[in-house]
């Protein structure tokens, strides 16, 4: 699972999810890709969770490109506890998702192929996608 090596700060703010994506919003590396339409945050497991369904569906073929990166923390406080007495341990990582951010690009596949398999990968996902391709 991704997850950064070192942060500056082990808990954040949880902070809001507000406006369009500015960067990472055009396809620069595949041919066709997965975009997001919806403002969401997305585990390190569920990253992992769809790049492994591409990446059964197209088999060997081909290159996918993971355009996220999981680098804010997730706190939560242990299970049949009282409120209070601070903010919970850091339990894993989250990507936050402005809509129109592109997700997963895959190039070096059969499009059909390569659509299908990212139908999959927005399954596994707890935001509504769109798929997009390069115009040339």
């Amino acid at each position: 699972m991704l997850s950064p090596k070192k942060v500056k700060f082990r808990k954040t703010h949880k902070g809001r999810i507000k406006g369009k994506a500015q960067r990472g919003s055009e396809i620069s590396f595949g041919e066709i890709a997965l975009k997001a339409v919806e403002p969401g945050k997305l585990t390190s497991q569920q990253i992992e969770s769809a790049r492994v369904a591409m990446m059964r569906h197209i088999k060997r073929g081909g290159k996918v490109y993971i355009r996220i990166f999981p680098d804010k923390p997730i706190t939560a406080k242990p299970a049949e506890t009282r409120q209070g007495k601070g903010k919970g341990s850091p339990v894993g990582w989250c990507a936050p998702i402005r809509p129109g951010r592109i997700l997963y690009e895959i190039r070096g596949v059969n499009l059909e192929l390569a659509k299908e398999a990212l139908i999959r990968a927005s399954y596994k996902l707890p935001v509504k996608t769109v798929i997009v391709e390069k115009e040339w």
